[in-house]
């Protein structure tokens, strides 16, 4: 049940995010904002969002299990009101506001959900019931889409913000009374800070492989997602409308069937990664061991979905018509997708278990930081200079990148080195 619960809010905080690109051209034509501002929205969102992710993973360390729904709880209602709030926008102050505590908001929810699926899940499990919570980001975005759509043909852009804040709402209400198990609870506590965090993270060797790699595929997948659309529409001359949907629709596809078999392939890497460490060590292993094992094995799932979406990737871009380029864009996002559940794991079990909400918010701030929130305008400025499809090439070399630092975690340990 609080699978259940946190997967449909996981697809909420999605759908909240998109519903804005559904909307956009009437907003911007009623708020009268500049297509600078317009294009800072979502900028300003995902300030909020990984600014303020550290804090609450270390008050969500601090506090424990037994505070942490309440933070969730918070944090869906911060965001659904202020989803509420873009509704009743009157200009660019009052949206920019609104969209910054949407990202704020989301920052609690998206930083705590997973560490209480770390609790709850069973260790061969985990990324089995990762996947199935990453699977609302896929059908959450879409949903945006299409929610957004309907009801602003229906009863305008202002109320398709309503109907997607309401439901956060009641389901803040829900969290309030999540009794989830804890399956491993930290004895003594220490007082996290935020300083202290960071740095005690960034010496675990096999946390830092994990962060460093997801830098580079945020910034390929982020610069990807956005500009592909128009990728399609400038080389083979397709209506924008008609290539919007049509990758939306290849995503949501490549997005269900990736996610969803991410949970077996990761199940099955973990299960031969315990396997052979504990013929390694000739005994069954201690919790520690255990986390190190679950952890490498995620992100050897990680490095050859980054592996495969490379070639893949570049083949799509040189694609002669647009049916070639969807036909292999297709298997390149189940690749991609698989990493989505992984990574997670991988983030939370390479981290000493006193600091796994922190390690949840720092990897969150590092590769938004560094990935995503420069992707979109440096393609931009490529293609202003040579042209979009030498601008996409940073994509399948991103992968690459990422491939590379995923790869290999060898023997590295979870904990302090």
């Amino acid at each position: 049940m609080v699978l259940a619960l946190l997967t449909a809010l996981n697809l909420l905080n999605y759908l909240d995010r998109f519903v804005l690109s559904a909307v956009l051209a009437p907003v911007q034509d009623d708020l009268h904002l500049s297509k600078l501002v317009a294009g800072l929205l979502p900028t300003i969102f995902l300030i909020g969002y990984f600014a303020t992710s550290p804090l609450f993973g270390v008050a969500g360390d601090r506090f424990g299990a037994a505070g942490r729904h309440v933070l969730i709880a918070l944090g869906v209602a911060v965001w659904s009101l202020a989803t509420l709030a873009s509704g009743l926008a009157a200009g660019t102050v009052s949206m920019l506001v609104a969209r910054a505590a949407v990202g704020v908001g989301e920052a609690s929810y998206g930083t705590l959900a997973p560490t209480v699926i770390d609790e709850i899940a069973p260790p061969a499990l985990e990324s089995s019931w990762m996947a199935i919570f990453s699977v609302a980001i896929s059908v959450g975005s879409a949903l945006g889409y299409v929610v957004g759509g309907a009801v602003l043909h229906a009863h305008g852009w202002r109320s398709a913000f309503f109907v997607a804040g309401f439901p956060g709402l009641v389901a803040a209400v829900l969290c309030l009374f999540m009794d989830a198990p804890v399956r491993r609870e930290v004895a003594e506590r220490p007082r996290v800070n935020l300083l202290r965090a960071g740095l005690d993270l960034a010496r675990v060797p096999l946390y830092r492989k994990a962060v460093l790699g997801c830098c580079p595929f945020v910034f390929a997948i982020g610069g990807f997602g956005y500009w592909a659309p128009f990728y399609v529409h400038d080389r083979y001359g397709m209506d924008p409308g008609s290539a919007s949907v049509d990758f939306g629709l290849v995503t949501v596809a490549g997005g269900l069937v990736g996610t969803l078999l991410s949970a077996w392939v990761a199940d099955a890497a973990v299960r031969r990664e315990v396997r052979r460490a504990e013929a390694a060590h000739r005994a069954p292993l201690d919790d520690v061991q255990l986390d190190a094992a679950v952890a490498r094995a995620n992100l050897h799932v990680c490095a050859i979905s980054a592996g495969i979406g490379a070639p893949l990737s570049a083949a799509a871009l040189f694609a002669p018509t647009p049916t070639v380029f969807y036909a292999v864009l297709l298997p390149c996002e189940v690749a991609l997708f698989l990493q989505f559940g992984p990574t997670n794991v991988a983030f939370l079990r390479s981290a000493p278990p006193a600091l796994r909400a922190s390690a949840m918010a720092f990897a969150i701030f590092a590769m938004h930081l560094l990935g995503d929130l420069w992707s979109t305008p440096l393609m931009g400025l490529l293609a202003d200079r040579w042209s979009m499809q030498a601008a996409m090439c940073a994509v399948p070399l991103m992968f690459g990148v990422a491939a590379l630092a995923w790869r290999g975690s060898g023997s590295a340990s979870v904990g302090l080195t």
